[in-house]
């Protein structure tokens, strides 16, 4: 998945570049990860029978895949080892658990 993204990414920077005379900064890929987030809390929304919209089960699944490209893309530009993270994180707060049970 990270190799996928990161080429997406590539080829977004060529067309941002043509358009703009410069790729996107780390920063404003995260606001269009902002507002994907809000997209996807929408969508979530409509799963729960506030909003409706066609196609939602498609459209949540895309809103979904562009919140993950848009981790994964970050983890790469700051050079996060994306998979080492999380299982590390799973694996702490499993620990926390297993305490809290105790």
């Amino acid at each position: 998945m990270r190799e996928s993204a990161v080429a997406v990414r590539a080829r977004y920077a060529e067309v941002e570049t043509a358009r703009y005379g410069r790729p996107w900064s780390t920063e404003e890929i995260m606001l269009g990860f902002v507002g994907d987030v809000g997209d996807l809390a929408k969508l979530v929304q409509g799963k729960a029978g506030v909003r409706g919209r066609e196609d939602l089960d498609g459209a949540l699944a895309h809103e979904l895949a562009d919140c993950l490209w848009s981790v994964l893309v970050l983890a790469d530009a700051y050079g996060v080892d994306l998979e080492a993270a999380f299982d590390g994180t799973m694996t702490a707060i499993g620990r926390s658990l297993d305490e809290a049970g105790d």
